[in-house]
């Protein structure tokens, strides 16, 4: 009998094989990068190699001069399925991250006006910090999560789950309708407003109200 491989889902960063992202799930958000509100969701990947833990820095890839931060809840996946219907979708869910979607806004711009996809400035190394995995019994109400980022000590942002336009079990079921979802994914719910660009050697403070609080220091890439 073959044995399967237990895998430890609070390490997901280290095993998880998709970062699923949602963009512009927040009306006010869209407005201030002046995009139309979504009827659907918009989806776009960050590879796993974007992973970063509290204690390394957060790089500025060489190509960019306008990285932005983006707070956000993650939804990690605890049960894998296809075509899930939101009905059962919670089912799926085994916990949750605080997550921050670094976004080279740059260049993100440059390929919207030519209609390029955005993976280079969306899923470089180090554009998904996370922090350590919450069990889903601590976030009874997903659905209404205050969120909230500080660049060296300044309020940046701060925003509730209850603003977004497309709700976890709706993103579950969506998302599965086209792809897989496996244990160990993780989806990015979307970002409230006030992005904001960050530079080298600042601090990054986010956290979810009476959860978790994360750090990370920004770097750029010597070469």
């Amino acid at each position: 009998m073959a044995l399967r491989i237990t895998r430890n889902i609070s390490r997901f960063w280290e095993w998880g094989r998709k970062i699923i992202c949602v963009g512009r799930n927040y009306a006010d958000h869209a407005k201030e990068l002046k995009n139309a509100i979504p009827t659907e969701p918009v989806l776009f990947l960050k590879t796993p190699s974007a992973y970063v833990r509290e204690g390394s820095p957060i790089l500025v890839p060489l190509y960019t001069s306008n990285l932005h931060h983006e707070v956000e809840l993650g939804v990690v996946i605890g049960k894998g399925g296809t075509a899930i219907p939101q009905s059962a979708a919670m089912e799926h869910v085994a916990g949750y991250a605080l997550c921050l979607d670094m976004t080279a806004r740059d260049i993100q711009d440059e390929c919207k006006s030519k209609g390029l996809p955005w993976t280079l400035a969306k899923a470089f190394n180090t554009s998904c910090p996370v922090s350590e995995f919450i069990p889903k019994e601590r976030i009874p109400d997903p659905g209404n999560v205050k969120l909230w980022l500080k660049v060296n000590d300044q309020l940046r942002q701060s925003g509730c789950t209850s603003q977004m336009i497309f709700s976890i079990p709706y993103l579950i079921s969506y998302i599965s309708d086209f792809i897989t979802l496996e244990e160990g994914d993780l989806i990015l719910t979307g970002t409230p407003k006030g992005v904001s660009a960050v530079q080298e050697h600042d601090e990054l403070q986010a956290g979810i109200e009476d959860v978790v609080t994360m750090s990370f220091k920004v770097d750029r890439r010597d070469q």
